[in-house]
């Protein structure tokens, strides 16, 4: 009797577990998982004893001042002055094993440009405290559009701004990408809000060097290679081209059409819901599921490496941070304290030291990773990709609110979506 209880207890747990896995859209990538958990092990145990790891610490955010109902441009104006104004003074307060302070990575709309907007948070990047990429909310869309949309926004802030670099290579612009509403590549289940097949090829035809999207869980549109840099190579007649790749190794080369770099994505296995289901860590930093020294430990645990260089751990987070409920969080003492448990548990000198990067380093350190270079990783910020030139404000005019929100802003539309 107690038997035939205890199994039908353990029949019921694993029901529910599926079932609500299948809401959560976790299985199609929980294989994937576990074999990178297999995989981090292995890595983790060719360290050499006493061997230094290096954090490699990016914050990427879908900075998105527009958000909301009814959003005036005066209100996008202040809760841009809220990071203007705000995030130097906490950045300023922390420094990783070079020196640097943290960097944020606004990836900002294509289809919410303001000049204005960008003319402030430039602001920001002259002081070294973050950088400018590109964020892209579409639909029914095309490929000659969205070629021409990319383009003329690359070339437009990098004239305007000094944002994005050349490729010293082949003398183009290069960029970092996240796509709006998580559906790189068309992989929305509805069709919505991309409308390319060949996506990937467009981006890495008109210079983007990585895409930065993911982990987008519990959204169907999560690939299943999880906790993974990868190329990914395009088949232009069907959609989701990313949801496998080849993962970068040391001594590897470029394969395909674009390169991912995603965030950890894990499952909480001490925060469970009904006592049975673990809750998914998705490396997203918001009001509701502020930074703790627990998720901190979970990302750097996960173990995202170049394969062959087990002593450096990318850490990629994100957030979107531009409304004033988000804002709150990301300028205030729960992410002081998360620098606070980086530069006193992952920054002793001996076991640990953090590298504070932008999206742009991140991309630099992984190319370098591949090539074969070894040590310390803050010496490959610019490997590949030489920092922006961000003309301070003293250099670049204020443009004319008017004229921003007119003439100025032919990309996109207030009404766009």
């Amino acid at each position: 009797m107690v038997a035939s209880l205890v199994g039908l207890a353990v029949v019921s747990a694993i029901a529910l577990f599926l079932f609500i896995a299948h809401r959560k859209h976790i299985l199609p990538w929980l294989p994937f998982y576990l074999a990178h958990w297999f995989t981090e092990r292995r890595e983790s145990r060719s360290l050499g004893r006493g061997q230094k790891q290096h954090i490699i610490f990016c914050f990427v955010d879908h900075f998105e001042p527009r958000w909301g109902p009814d959003v005036t441009l005066e209100r996008e104006r202040e809760r841009v002055a809220l990071w203007t104004k705000h995030y130097p003074e906490l950045a300023r307060e922390f420094v990783d094993a070079d020196g640097c302070n943290p960097k944020h990575s606004f990836f900002f709309p294509i289809e919410e440009y303001e000049p204005e907007h960008l003319y402030e948070l430039q602001k920001i990047c002259a002081e070294g405290l973050g950088e400018i990429e590109v964020h892209l909310h579409h639909d029914n869309d095309t490929a000659e559009n969205l070629r021409k949309t990319l383009l003329e926004f690359t070339n437009e802030i990098h004239e305007r701004f000094g944002a994005l670099s050349r490729d010293p290579q082949t003398g183009e612009l290069s960029y970092g990408f996240i796509h709006g509403n998580w559906v790189l590549d068309n992989s929305g289940k509805d069709g919505r809000w991309c409308g390319v097949n060949n996506e990937l090829h467009v981006l890495g035809e008109t210079g983007c060097y990585a895409d930065f999207t993911f982990p987008a869980a519990p959204h169907p549109a999560q690939p299943r290679q999880v906790n993974s840099i990868y190329y990914a190579i395009d088949d232009p007649e069907r959609p989701k081209s990313h949801d496998l790749g080849i993962p970068v190794k040391v001594g590897g080369k470029p394969i395909g059409d674009l390169l991912l770099i995603t965030g950890p994505l894990s499952l909480n296995w001490r925060n469970r819901k009904f006592g049975i289901m673990p809750r998914i860590e998705n490396s997203d930093l918001r009001s509701s599921n502020p930074p703790t020294p627990e998720r901190v430990d979970s990302w750097i645990s996960t173990g995202i490496r170049v394969r062959g260089r087990p002593d450096w751990v990318f850490v990629k987070v994100h957030t979107h941070g531009a409304s004033e409920k988000e804002a709150a969080t990301l300028l205030g003492e729960s992410v002081r304290g998360m620098h606070a448990h980086l530069r006193d548990r992952y920054n002793d000198g001996e076991d640990f030291a953090l590298h504070y990067v932008s999206a742009r380093e991140m991309f630099n350190i992984v190319k370098a990773a591949e090539a074969g270079e070894r040590d310390d990783p803050g010496m490959y910020r610019d490997y590949v990709l030489p920092k922006p030139s961000f003309r301070s404000s003293s250099t670049n005019k204020h443009p004319d609110s008017e004229k921003a929100s007119t003439d100025d802003s032919k990309l996109a539309s207030r009404d766009s979506q």
